[in-house]
């Protein structure tokens, strides 16, 4: 099992394919923050463009099990939200 300990191991892992393959189907699931929902709230993945014309993120997928603790679970959709 791969280990995600380090920065360079994290980034390696965030940059991937496999990541930003199963990250567009979270989006494309969620569309809005599980957090807000489950506090009656609701936000949406609107966006903005920054000065430079680039996209702000407002909504970001990520673990709900830390990757670092948990590497077994980094490609589980489950334990990944908006």
């Amino acid at each position: 099992m791969k280990e995600y300990k380090t920065k360079e191991q994290k980034r390696k892992f965030y940059n991937s394919y496999a990541w930003a393959k199963l990250r567009k189907q979270i989006y494309e699931r969620d569309k809005e923050c599980q957090e807000c929902k489950r506090n009656g709230r609701v936000a949406l993945d609107t966006y903005e463009l920054s000065d430079n014309g680039r996209k702000v993120i407002k909504l970001v997928a990520h673990h709900k099990k830390e990757l670092e603790f948990h590497p077994e679970l980094a490609l589980e959709p489950s334990n990944i939200e908006m």
